[in-house]
């Protein structure tokens, strides 16, 4: 939906995700998400980090070079949530990881879509109903995902000129004009 809404103002961006969006990236994502194997939780971060490195220097660092923007649904502050407060490791073994795998490169704004954990909880178990694949990280406890929360919410706190939190509690439709809104005015395409 941002996209659209990016075509529309005649914004030159690419849009890509983490993890899995580069031929290696796919084949790291299924080796840490699509396993049924149990992988340690430092496997866990280094992985996230080699997709990550093969993400900024195949795919951002190019579009950033030809002055596009680069729209991605994650980046380094999943990584500081899901495995730094996620898993529990030391805030300075994460910073080091993400420093090494990004080379320093930090996005200009970061949307936090915020919700519920209930409520999160909810909206996975009726996707498991659809077409999605469920992946390792969809099992996780509830407790798991409350850390990832609070470790987001620390991050807009720290970092409150790049960090937005949209409230994500409400339909699709709802969160987009909020994101929608959000990304003319910061861009100012108005």
């Amino acid at each position: 939906m941002l996209a659209g809404t990016l075509r529309a103002h005649g914004v030159d961006f690419i849009s890509t995700f983490e993890p899995g969006d580069t031929p290696l990236g796919r084949r790291l994502r299924e080796a840490f998400l699509e396993t049924e194997e149990t992988v340690a939780p430092i496997a866990e971060l280094l992985l996230f980090a080699a997709d990550r490195a093969q993400h900024v220097e195949f795919l951002i660092k190019p579009a950033l070079a030809e002055g596009r923007i680069v729209v991605s649904d994650r980046y380094a502050d999943a990584t500081f949530a899901y495995q730094g407060a996620g898993r529990g490791f030391e805030v300075e073994t994460v910073n080091e990881v993400i420093a090494l795998a990004t080379g320093g490169l930090k996005p200009d704004l970061t949307i936090f879509f915020d919700i519920t954990v209930e409520l999160a909880l909810e909206r996975m178990i009726a996707h498991e109903k659809g077409a999605r694949v469920k992946n390792r990280m969809d099992a996780e406890t509830a407790d798991f995902y409350t850390r990832v929360r609070d470790a987001y919410h620390g991050i807009a706190e720290r970092e409150p000129e790049r960090f937005r939190i949209i409230d994500a509690n409400g339909s699709v439709d709802e969160t987009h004009e909020k994101v929608a809104e959000l990304i003319t005015d910061f861009l100012d395409l108005k």
